[in-house]
């Protein structure tokens, strides 16, 4: 399977800026310790995060990350998708004509891993970042 630590760390610092809502913008620093992911590579994340209208940001001493909207209506495919990331399990292209492999027919097990990638994609498209903090606080 197919999912970077790009991947992986956006929903992390997702559900820790939706878990530290407050009143106020939580600073990438702050998710940065919490979290044990790289400043830089959190800069990173939060510029596409940003781009993609799920965070907003705030200048000045006590400026960080809010989530752009509630964490209810938040899709964890959304913050995939945001940071670049695709879940896949098949190497080759689903409606190549060159098929798996570089061969002129599919491999034995291409719908088997295709319904495998949609199976876990249809899961992300489900999950809510509300989802993920509530199953936290329990």
């Amino acid at each position: 399977m197919k999912l970077t630590t790009k991947g992986r760390y956006a929903v992390m610092a997702m559900a820790d800026l939706a878990s530290n809502v407050n009143a106020r913008p939580i600073s990438l620093k702050e998710i940065s310790l919490r979290q044990n992911i790289s400043l830089a590579y959190l800069e990173q994340i939060f510029i596409k995060l940003k781009n993609n209208k799920l965070v907003k940001s705030s200048r000045g001493a006590t400026g960080g990350y809010i989530l752009e909207k509630p964490a209810y209506e938040i899709k964890l495919s959304q913050i995939i998708f945001a940071v670049d990331e695709e879940v896949k399990m098949l190497n080759c292209k689903k409606n190549s004509k060159k098929g798996c492999n570089n061969k002129s027919t599919k491999c034995i097990t291409h719908n088997l891993w295709d319904q495998l990638d949609q199976h876990i994609n249809n899961f992300f498209e489900k999950v809510k970042l509300q989802d993920l903090i509530k199953q936290n606080s329990n």
